[in-house]
This record gives structure tokens, sequence and C-alpha cells, in this order.
């Protein structure tokens, strides 16, 4: 098939045509197919690689317990290389050409909604396990990564009363960016702050120097990042060069979920502070028993096992928790066992699926960046997916398929 028949029917597909785009392959019967979408390449892989070695681990371990329901897991990995066209042509291969049963994928909030209505057409149950600016309320998709309600809302006040009232944001130019940052406006306003500026950039955008000149002038007391992917790394090091790393203090909802803190030096980025689910040093007998098997797998020159790594590695624990408890991989049945209140155990603590939401109730933990090191200062238990819950009840009204957005 030449390239523009290939788009064509593609396009058709996703239409919701009947133009088969591949073809139709039952998977063996003694196996089942997970699929697995993550940028292993493009911009976004400081997130992925340690995604995708996660679930590597997750899967092998569960083969060696005995797999589910007797039968062996196939991983089944695509490399969408941060191009939303392989996402939607990945998807449909997953979904149509592997019959997987579950495809777990998308970094981005971008890549998210290019998956998610092609597996909702296709019946196909969809896991996003990234940390994500919430809102999605879908019967076919289960959010696992932790929200804005759960770290913004306990960032953004220890931020302010540690270092003062007077906020300037700087965010990725795309919805996690766009939305995230009405989250921190919201939290600033209700702590009794103002925002200075909200400012936007693209994805390939390099180059902070107008921008690290117009925050001099606003004179913040603290910088509140949504930052997002390799070539943000630069606006970091040029705010260090700047000479205002020990001038006006920084707390980020995205630094070092790419391993940025080891990527950078100690100088640029001591004492950061961030808000996540997992940190590697979180002192429970389950993390130090996964680090155990993960570096085991691995090479003990592993570097920090990142916060999107460990929701996907929770993300497939419990999913592999729903199917046993279905005793079974039919879709409807699936759903209906994540939905009667399953938890697991994990290395970041109880993870539980909250069913009118199809999102965690996790544990969250503010950390301090301190000499390449996350340190964690404070942790709040069991923190509920707050930012969907007062609109969302997908057991009240299980054909809701949209994204809800915080309007401050």
């Amino acid at each position: 098939m030449d390239r523009r028949s290939f788009i064509q029917s593609s396009a058709a597909v996703l239409a919701g045509g009947t133009v088969p785009l591949f073809p139709m392959a039952a998977h063996a019967a003694d196996e089942i197919v997970v699929g697995s979408i993550i940028d292993m390449s493009g911009g976004l892989d400081i997130y992925g690689k340690p995604m995708t070695d996660c679930m590597t681990l997750a899967v092998e371990e569960q083969n060696a317990a005995g797999g589910l329901l007797g039968k062996k897991i196939r991983l089944a990995n695509y490399d969408p290389q941060s191009n939303m066209q392989l996402y939607a042509q990945f998807a449909q291969q997953s979904a149509l050409k592997d019959k997987s049963t579950v495809v777990m994928g998308g970094i981005t909030s971008a890549s998210r909604e290019v998956i998610r209505p092609v597996l909702t057409r296709n019946k196909t149950l969809y896991f996003y396990n990234t940390q994500y600016e919430g809102g999605v309320c879908d019967r076919n998709t289960f959010c696992t990564g932790v929200t804005p309600g759960q770290t913004v809302a306990k960032l953004v006040p220890y931020a302010m009363k540690k270092w003062g009232k007077k906020v300037y944001v700087v965010a990725a130019d795309y919805n996690y960016g766009q939305i995230t940052s009405q989250w921190v406006k919201k939290f600033v306003q209700e702590n009794g702050g103002s925002v200075a500026s909200i400012d936007f950039f693209p994805l390939d955008v390099t180059n902070f120097g107008p921008t690290i000149s117009k925050i001099e002038q606003a004179k913040p007391d603290v910088i509140i990042s949504a930052l997002v992917g390799g070539a943000h790394i630069s606006f970091y090091r040029q705010w260090a060069a700047a000479g205002l790393t020990k001038k006006i203090p920084l707390a980020s909802t995205t630094f070092a979920g790419g391993n940025e803190h080891i990527v950078l030096s100690a100088a640029e980025t001591d004492g950061f502070l961030i808000s996540y689910n997992y940190f590697q040093n979180l002192d429970t007998p389950q993390n130090k028993a996964f680090k155990d098997r993960f570096y085991k797998r691995f090479g003990a020159d592993y570097p920090n096992i990142t916060e999107l790594a460990m929701g996907t590695y929770q993300g497939f624990k419990l999913w592999a928790e729903g199917v046993k408890k279905a005793g079974s991989i039919e879709r409807e049945k699936m759903i209906a066992a994540l939905e009667s209140g399953i938890s697991i155990e994990g290395p970041s603590g109880k993870v539980s699926l909250d069913p009118e939401t199809h999102h965690c109730v996790l544990n969250v933990s503010i950390a301090e960046v301190r000499n390449k090191q996350l340190n964690i200062v404070e942790t709040f238990q069991q923190q509920p997916p707050v930012d969907t819950s007062a609109v969302c009840n997908l057991k009240k009204n299980p054909k809701d398929n949209q994204q809800y957005v915080i309007k401050v």
C-alpha cells in the first residue's frame, strides 16, 4: 500500500468507515496480548524509556508468576517517536491486528486524545498511566497517574508558605500546560496569592532568554514550572546561567519526570520543589523489594526510577488484578471488575481505582531537589481524584465521554 492509500484507508477507519487498515489476526489461544505505545525515541524519550522498562518488568514478573488465567502475556511494543500520526496508526494496529486485550500508552495529553477514541471505537480497553492535567471521563479509559487535584493542590500552598505569594507560571503550550496552569492559578488564589503572568512555550522551544528577562522585571516570589520534554530543559540551564537559581525559587509540576535533575548539575537545580506519587527513596518494604528486582533486571547503574515509570508499572498491576477478579479478558467483565474498587499495594503505597471516575486514590509526596537527589519533605496519604469527582460519575452515566476542564 502506498503512502497516499495508507493515509486514505487510515482516515476512513478513524472516521468510522469499514475499510480494514490491517488484516484481522487472532492471537495464539495460549497468550494474552498487551499493547504498549510509549515514546522510546523523539522529544519525549526522556520519559518513555523508563516507562517501557517498567512495563517490560511488570510483564516478565506476571509471566514468571504463571501469567493470567493460565495464559502467558505477550507484550506488543510500539515506538510512536513522539509523532501523533504514528500514535493513531499504532493504536489501530494494536486493536485490530494484534487484538490486544488492553493498550497502555501515551505520554502527552495530545497523544492520549489520539489513542483514546481509536480504542473506544474498536472496543479495546485503554490504560493511560501518566501524570496528567485531569478531567478525562470515559468508561473505556482508566487514568492511573496523579492529577493536579492531588499534586498541585499540595505543591502550590507549600511553595507559597515557604517563599511568598506572588507567582509566575511557565508552561508547555498544549493542553497539559494550559489546563495545569489554570489549576496553579486556582490554588494560588485560594491561598491568598496572585499570578504575575502565565507564559506558554511550544515543546520545541529552547530559547528562554526574553522570558527570563521578563520574569526578572516582574520580581515574583516563586516560579511554578509546567514545562515538558527535552527541549524545555534549556529553561533551567538558562535560568541558572542568568544567576537566578538562588534569587527566585522554583517549584515544578513536571521536573524530574524525565530525570532532568540527573542531566543538569546540582548547582542548576538545588532547592527545586516537586510533587509526585512515587519517589525512589520511599522507605517501604514494597519499594525496597521492587528496586532490588528492577536493578537486578536493568543494572545497578540505572538512573533514578521516575514517577511516570512507576505509574506504568502500577497501572499494569491494577489491570492484572482486574483480570484476576473478572476471571476473563472480555472487556465488559474487566471493566466491571475494575469498577469494583480494586487496589494493590505498590512500591508507592496503596493504589486504589475509584469506580466513579476511573482515576486512582494515591499517596502524594513533596520532595526537594538536593545534590541530584529527590528528598521527600512531606507525604499526604490516600489523596482522592478530586479533579473529576465533582462532575464525572461513570457508574451513574456510563455513556459520558469527554474531558472536563477547570475554569478559573
